[in-house]
């Protein structure tokens, strides 16, 4: 217990029920203490926040939300909640005490665990990680400091594989993530436990935990962890880089199984490990049964030529590793029936030479019959291969369980671009691996197609456009930046493809930037005359681009400009002119040799006007000006020569 600083809350009775008796350790975080719950009279943990910690809004909603999912989670190695309070403005827990040490205190101890050991305490870790998992929890730092190794009922932890674990801090780890972040805003765990995805991506699931499992179960194998450095960025990195060495490389005899083991929890592609905690105890509970028979049978057969005495003794010399105290029994593992014992003394013979070698015979035989056949049952009689259910519809998948006795457990879904919903993508064990008789069949269900909409980002200042396409599963791409009269400088004008487009996780969006509005402001120019227009766009350094249109406005005067005036342009832009042509032209008619008067009536019927020249005005029209088929503006006037 850590006494060696003064702590003013030691003595101190929070919420008029728990008084705190010392201190037990101070993290980064929180500071743990004892203390005796004076309503039921008995031994708690209290954990309190740091004070630097309270003023983080939402660090203190995420760790109370977490305290209380975790108090609804009842197991026997998880570190169970009691309750959860302030004091001061502090957030406290109140939790089980465990009367023990933590793993890391084992290892600081005794450097390594023998792999029996190491997969008993694994088994218990891996046996509370599966139940948060069930839950929908994931713990995100499985390390020896958060493991308790508690003092078995017959005191003392000399017998590891007798002794309770349990897993604490499930609901710290996440809100630890929720507010300590490094710059690149990812959360940085323990680095010599955390997985590759937590560094390159920032996010975690079930498989997170086991990976970090399995470099847990190799520092219990090792004494070490296989990564380790004075940086802890480049620690972490050397996880995504690098796969995780073999145990037996730095330690040898460890069984090539646990090298197999902490090879598939520590595999570099989440999809490549076991699916959660779950799986994976399968796994261990697998291996641990397979160490366990093949020392017995090495044991044994060894010592069939002795005496019954010295073979009855290596029996003896191997742990049961599948018989274990009842108060330290996980809930997931079957147990095995079979014990191995000391011969029984009342079945010596009396005496007489020939006498003794007979039974002595005969107790042979029995035995090796017996190890024999409990080796068979324990290494091939239980097994059966497991049924290819692979591409089977999930209904079909339970009907088939049904039928042939087999327990089905579901692991999170998996996208897939081939294969449908509802149907199984893969399997644990695969088909034809070893499993046990009506044993646990883990299957992984299509999620189908994976797909992201493109978000709504118009408008949007372009670091928030990033952190939206970031949570869509989606790259962004800096698009070529345009002027804009009406989103502001440095916001998002558009995105191709646009938006509520459906794409696969980790396609690109390219984000056009507003560049705000152009510098060169487009003068008015209608109803200039078109030669002015063009000499003043000409001084702003633009382009003039003329249209001609027939207009009741005189010609050459603009009518129309685009874009509009006041609008921002790029120096050398185009100006678009729509210009006048003038009202449309009336082609004179030849009138040549028609009565005077008709003919003059016919000019002003067309809007023309009529002058009659000549010394006979009901005459005949001899002469005309402008000539027949001549287009002239309306109102024009037309001189007719009458004789």
């Amino acid at each position: 217990m850590d006494t060696t600083v003064a702590d003013t809350l030691i003595g101190t009775t929070i919420d008029g029920r728990y008084r705190i008796t010392g201190r037990v350790a101070r993290g980064g975080m929180a500071t743990v203490y004892t203390a005796t719950d004076q309503r039921l009279e008995r031994t708690v943990a209290l954990k309190i926040i740091h004070p630097s910690q309270a003023t983080n809004v939402h660090f203190v909603d995420r760790f109370t939300d977490e305290a209380k999912t975790i108090a609804r989670l009842t197991h026997p190695n998880v570190v169970a909640v009691y309750d959860q309070g302030r004091h001061q403005g502090l957030p406290y827990l109140v939790m089980e005490y465990v009367q023990g040490s933590t793993l890391r205190d084992l290892l600081t101890q005794r450097r390594r665990l023998n792999p029996v050991e190491a997969c008993a305490i694994l088994e218990q870790m891996l046996s509370a990680i599966a139940a948060a998992h069930r839950a929908g929890l994931v713990h995100r730092d499985v390390k020896p400091e958060n493991v308790l190794v508690a003092e078995a009922p017959s005191g003392g932890q000399a017998n590891l594989v007798d002794a309770v674990v349990k897993v604490a801090d499930f609901g710290l780890a996440r809100a630890v993530e929720a507010s300590s972040v490094d710059d690149s805003g990812q959360l940085m765990a323990t680095v010599a436990y955390v997985a590759p995805e937590l560094v390159t991506d920032g996010r975690a699931d079930a498989r997170t935990d086991v990976y970090s499992a399995g470099i847990v179960l190799y520092e219990m194998l090792t004494g070490r962890v296989p990564f380790d450095g004075d940086d802890p960025v480049r620690v972490a990195w050397q996880h995504v880089d690098n796969d995780v060495p073999a145990p037996s490389d730095t330690v040898k005899g460890v069984p090539k199984a646990l090298d197999d083991l902490v090879a598939r929890a520590t595999r570099r592609d989440p999809g490549a490990r076991p699916t959660d905690a779950g799986a994976m105890l399968a796994e261990v509970q697998s291996v641990r049964d397979d160490l366990g028979a093949a020392n017995v049978q090495t044991a044994l057969l060894r010592q069939v030529p002795q005496s019954r005495h010295a073979a009855a003794d290596a029996t003896a010399m191997v742990p049961a590793v599948t018989d274990r105290p009842s108060w330290a029994r996980l809930p997931e593992q079957a147990r095995n029936a079979q014990t191995y014992r000391r011969g029984d003394p009342d079945l010596r013979p009396a005496g007489g030479t020939d006498r003794r070698r007979v039974l002595l015979s005969v107790a042979v035989a029995v035995m090796v019959l017996v190890v024999l056949g409990s080796t068979w049952w324990v290494t091939l009689g239980r097994y059966t291969e497991a049924p290819p259910m692979v591409n089977m519809t999930k209904q079909q998948a339970e009907l088939y369980a049904r039928q042939h006795n087999w327990e089905l457990f579901y692991a999170d879904g998996a996208y897939s671009e081939s294969v449908p919903k509802d149907t199984v993508v893969s399997q644990k064990p695969a088909p034809q691996e070893r499993i046990v008789k009506g044993g646990t069949i883990t299957l992984t269900l299509s999620l189908g197609q994976e797909r992201f909409e493109v978000p709504d980002l118009a408008g949007l200042e372009l670091a928030a456009a990033k952190t939206e396409l970031a949570q869509a599963n989606l790259k962004y791409k800096d698009g070529a930046g345009q002027y804009s009269d009406t989103v502001p400088e440095g916001a998002v004008l558009a995105t191709n493809p646009a938006k509520g487009t459906e794409l696969k996780r980790g396609d690109t969006v390219t984000v056009v930037v507003s560049k705000g509005k152009a510098p060169i402001q487009v003068p008015n120019l209608v109803g200039s005359n078109v030669n002015d227009a063009r000499n003043q766009l000409q001084q702003l350094g633009l382009t003039a681009v003329e249209r001609y249109k027939d207009s009741d406005q005189p010609t050459d005067t603009v009518i129309a400009q685009t874009p509009k005036p006041g609008s921002g342009v790029a120096n050398d832009a185009e100006v678009t002119l729509d210009v006048s042509k003038g009202p449309p032209q009336v082609t004179v008619p030849d009138l040549t040799n028609q009565q005077c008067q008709q003919a003059q009536q016919a000019l002003q019927q067309m809007g023309l006007a009529v002058q009659v020249v000549g010394f006979n005005p009901n005459g005949f029209v001899r002469g005309q000006n402008p000539p027949g088929n001549t287009p002239v503006a309306p109102g024009s006037q037309v001189v007719l020569q009458c004789f």
